[in-house]
């Protein structure tokens, strides 16, 4: 048997906070890793901190060295604070080739500030190792297949997220279908992504939170995200084998997410299938 046959794909939930400063959730990070080959999906703060704790629970591919693909979903700072991180932190740790980064328009000018950012640490260091590096290469998508390997091809759809252009993903591995929402208002580009999946991961907001919040804050989740109601009846209609919610909205601008129990009975009233609700350095 090849070993592309006997491919063994793990999703690791590296981050599944949102701008609220919750010590228990790190900011949007996954990671799909195939044969110890780690392919990430946004970079929230703390991402390469929790890549090693998943290490220390036994998924060795997620070393630092080892990160050298990722996909960005959107722009916005919760989903981009780790980049720096995952940009210097693996170079320093060992990694000897530019990180591959895949994301919307403005990627590119991101990557610029961040480097200039951080230039005198990055002069300094290349210095004394007496060599210079090309740390990252942004590369700027559309819609369609954006990246394939051996292992994966990774394919991007439009994911509706108030007027930023923002993207889900689908990784097609040997042997499993995976598609991650990003963030987004529910969408039949999920849908059609998934359609039968093997695990769809998806943000959402409980229905009691949005109850409970100002009507300017209403509107902004109608047109950002996407409710549990609606999470139901979009994942009725994708048929993944496992739904894995994350990236559970605040009730507000600087509030802490609301109680996971109000999610949990939602949706055990609202969907019949298989789910559960994520929570950092989970593995399925």
């Amino acid at each position: 048997m090849s070993l592309i046959a006997a491919a063994i794909t793990q999703v690791v939930l590296l981050g599944t906070g949102t701008p609220a400063p919750d010590p228990e959730r790190s900011g949007p990070a996954t990671a799909v890793v195939v044969d110890d080959t780690p392919y990430l999906v946004d970079f929230g703060s703390g991402v390469v901190r929790r890549a090693a704790g998943a290490v220390a629970k036994g998924v060795k591919g997620l070393r630092p060295g080892n990160l050298q693909v990722a996909f960005l979903t959107h722009l916005h700072a919760d989903h981009t604070m780790g980049y720096a991180d995952l940009i210097v932190t693996p170079w320093i740790a060992g990694r000897n080739s530019p990180l591959q980064v895949y994301g919307p328009r403005g990627l590119k000018d991101m990557t610029e500030h961040v480097l200039a950012a951080y230039r005198v640490d990055l002069d300094n260091r290349m210095a004394e190792r007496g060599q210079k590096y090309t740390l990252v290469e942004a590369h700027e998508i559309q819609p369609g297949v954006v990246y394939r390997d051996a292992k994966v091809t990774v394919t991007a759809f439009k994911a509706p997220h108030g007027d930023l252009v923002a993207y889900g993903y689908r990784f097609q591995t040997p042997d499993r279908v995976i598609v991650i929402s990003g963030d987004t208002t529910p969408s039949d580009n999920v849908v059609n992504a998934c359609n039968g999946c093997d695990i769809l991961i998806h943000e959402h907001y409980s229905l009691a939170s949005f109850a409970r919040v100002e009507p300017r804050w209403q509107d902004y989740r109608l047109r950002h995200h996407t409710s549990t109601k609606q999470l139901a009846e979009l994942a009725a209609k994708a048929q993944p084998k496992l739904l894995i919610l994350y990236h559970r909205a605040n009730p507000g601008a600087g509030g802490a997410s609301a109680p996971e129990s109000e999610v949990v009975q939602e949706m055990n009233e609202l969907y019949k299938g298989r789910w559960v609700s994520g929570h950092d350095l989970d593995v399925y």
